[in-house]
């Protein structure tokens, strides 16, 4: 009997078809006559099967209590053989033996392999033990990490509104008065009007960063995306004299992205890289292939970022600008992590000022759980 077939039954029905296997090979080797040789020799054959279940099933122990059994059933009948037909007898002993011992080994060997199984299954049960407590834990992080990020997000919001209020307050006093002059009438309503844009502007960027839409995937043509971009702002470059510089195949492999979130991080990058730029300068724009990944590096030659500032760069509202809101390169960097990719900085060490804005993004479609990634924090190298 196959030993998959016997899964279904309880150790006490295993057990009881061994037993009738014995109790029935022994009652036929009794009663078949000793001149039947060629019988004799077929059951003497027939004594491996319940042996070797045994073993197999019950263990070791399980075979050698089937052949003690067994030993002891079949005595009768070599008792009887061995005076008549003493080869017989002497066959039915050896094999006896023989598979017995062949059930105890494979008892032995099935006692391991059983152990073995049991030693795997218990690990499974703690993996996965395991791996729910981390996957709880993970997420208790990441709530965690929200609420401190949402309570410093909150923080540096107020401290960034503060200053436009406080203009807005002191312009509405002073027209609150009536008594200004024109002059200064209309200075305090063009403080008006410039700190209220500014406070637009401000909550405008915090809603893109804290409540970030997910990218809508379509195949893309790099190379158009990478040039309209540089189309846009290639007045601006010219507007304060800098040369916008365009290193970039004509052809590039498709990718899977979002490419109106994409042009809105080269936007900010070249945008930021012109601004940084002193007059005559050049801005390099190229882009290639690296590790399977689309690489697009934005290189200024301005007067480059402080080591101490460079860790900071990505965090929300640093700002190294006067105006500036110090949430275009968090949003960027959010955006390349929710693509799969990397958003990183370092010194412009070829020219030894500027910096380099790298861009890395992966032609296919990255997983739903890396839209919960983080950015990349700046290269120091």
């Amino acid at each position: 009997m196959p030993i998959a077939s016997t899964r279904r039954f309880s150790p006490r029905v295993k057990a009881a078809l061994i037993g009738a296997m014995i109790v029935a090979l022994a009652i036929a080797t009794w009663l078949i006559p000793p001149h039947a040789v060629v019988l004799h020799n077929i059951l003497h054959h027939l004594n491996i099967l319940p042996l070797m279940l045994a073993g197999m099933i019950f263990g070791w122990r399980g075979a050698l209590k089937a052949l003690v059994l067994a030993t002891v059933l079949q005595s009768p009948s070599i008792y009887r053989h061995w005076h008549r037909m003493p080869v017989d007898a002497q066959d039915q002993v050896v094999e006896l033996s023989t598979f017995g011992a062949a059930g105890v080994i494979a008892g032995i060997v099935a006692d391991r392999e059983r152990m073995q199984r049991l030693r795997v299954e218990a690990t499974k049960l703690e993996l996965e033990r395991v791996y729910t407590e981390l996957s709880a834990n993970i997420q208790q992080m990441k709530k965690t990490e929200r609420l401190t990020a949402a309570g410093q997000l909150a923080a540096s919001l107020a401290h960034e509104i503060r200053n436009p209020l406080a203009s807005i307050s002191g312009a509405a006093g002073i027209l609150a008065r009536g008594q200004a002059p024109v002059a200064s009438r209309e200075e305090c309503l063009d403080i008006l009007m410039k700190e209220s844009l500014r406070l637009n502007k401000l909550l405008t960027n915090f809603l893109d960063f804290a409540r970030p839409r997910l990218p809508r995937f379509q195949r893309t043509e790099p190379v158009s995306v990478i040039q309209s971009v540089a189309v846009l702002t290639q007045h601006v470059a010219t507007r304060q004299n800098v040369e916008l510089r365009q290193q970039i195949p004509l052809k590039l492999r498709e990718i899977d992205c979002d490419p109106e979130q994409i042009k809105q991080v080269l936007l900010n990058l070249i945008l930021n890289a012109v601004q940084a730029t002193e007059e005559h300068g050049t801005v390099v724009i190229r882009s290639m292939l690296e590790r399977d990944r689309l690489c697009v590096e934005v290189v200024d030659e301005g007067h480059g970022i402080p080591s101490e500032d460079l860790e900071r760069i990505f965090d929300p509202f640093f700002t190294t600008k006067e105006n500036g809101t110090g949430l275009g390169l968090a949003i960027a960097a959010n955006i390349i992590a929710q693509h799969g990719g990397a958003l990183t900085c370092r010194p412009n060490t070829d020219r030894r000022m500027g910096m380099v804005f790298r861009v890395e993004l992966p032609f296919e479609r990255p997983p739903v759980s890396s839209f919960e990634s983080k950015p990349e924090r700046a290269d120091l190298s």
